[in-house]
């Protein structure tokens, strides 16, 4: 699904490969060429590089298509090499990064330009993971996680509970069994996992995740919670276990391991995550874990940038 043989992107290698703004520009021109340039006029792929525009320009109609234009740069006054620097941040830990610290380390006055640019570049990560579904064995359960609220929704909030409230989130993981030939002890390994902030407790919600997320093809494993009893209906068989230690350690394993990394992650990264923003600080945790085993992280998001879907699919 995911495989990358490149080492790491580091900041010593950055600092090298990308010293100025003209290198990040030419190294993002090279990869929108290799992803191909669609002109938004009339559709044709066959384009001209105008060097001195810096600029592609249309064999058929000659329209000319910006650099940044059909990508996650779009509309962007924001420098390459600030992006690239977002980007190398962001991928370069496997805890991430604050905005604030984002901040003092782009040097910028204005918080809410780089939040808005990790924002983005999370969107990006969700994005790019929707395109792949989980088939196989699957484990399934949901996880309870501590936000903060907008001003507009404390006022619903029972005095003396504060702003804070749990939202619900989906997971899935998707495992493959392991036995030992040697001992005949078996094990799972973990490959790909999937988050989503779920609207509700209710089989509606729980159903719509289930569907999108998974091939119809899997076998989910769950627990015998009454919203899960429609989960038959979308895959080819559901294995629901009653709820205890050894299903929590054992069939849901990695479910919940997931969810407890995840937990930590943030804890120890954000002084606090709103609510209407948690879907993308999952973006970013699944993105990276699912290519774990990828050594080159920040070419996978440059690559991801470039690639037409992203405004399409808006």
């Amino acid at each position: 699904m995911f495989i990358c043989k490149k080492n790491p992107m580091n900041t010593l290698y950055f600092l090298g490969r990308f010293p100025n703004e003209t290198a990040c520009k030419e190294h993002y021109k090279d990869y929108r060429i290799k992803q191909g340039v669609t002109c938004k006029k009339c559709g044709g792929t066959a384009h001209y590089w105008l060097a001195s525009k810096w600029q592609f320009e249309c064999k058929e109609c000659h329209f000319r298509t910006t650099l940044r234009s059909g990508t996650i740069m779009e509309n962007s006054n924001l420098p390459f090499r600030v992006w690239y620097l977002a980007i190398l941040f962001m991928t370069a830990t496997k805890k991430g990064i604050s905005a604030c610290e984002m901040q003092r380390q782009l040097g910028y006055k204005r918080y809410m330009t780089v939040w808005s640019l990790m924002h983005r570049i999370r969107t990006l990560m969700g994005k790019r993971d929707n395109m792949y579904t989980l088939n196989g064995m699957i484990e399934f359960d949901e996880g309870f996680f501590e936000v903060s609220t907008s001003a507009k929704n404390r006022k619903r909030l029972k005095r003396g509970k504060g702003s804070q409230r749990q939202e619900n989130v989906g997971v899935l993981a998707e495992s493959v069994p392991l036995e030992d030939l040697g001992t005949g002890k078996k094990s799972k390994h973990c490959r790909f996992f999937k988050m989503e902030v779920l609207d509700s407790q209710q089989s509606d919600s729980i159903n719509s995740f289930i569907e999108d997320k998974i091939s119809s093809k899997s076998i989910l494993f769950s627990d015998q919670s009454t919203s899960y009893q429609d989960i038959q209906k979308f895959v080819e068989l559901h294995i629901a276990e009653k709820s205890s230690i050894e299903t929590t350690t054992k069939t849901l394993k990695w479910v919940h391991i997931a969810i407890s990394n995840a937990k930590r992650n943030f804890l120890g990264v954000y002084h606090k995550i709103n609510s209407n923003y948690l879907q993308n600080y999952f973006n970013e945790f699944i993105y990276k874990l699912n290519r774990r085993f990828c050594g080159d992280l920040f070419e996978q998001v440059i690559i991801a940038a470039v690639f037409p879907y992203w405004y399409k699919s808006d």
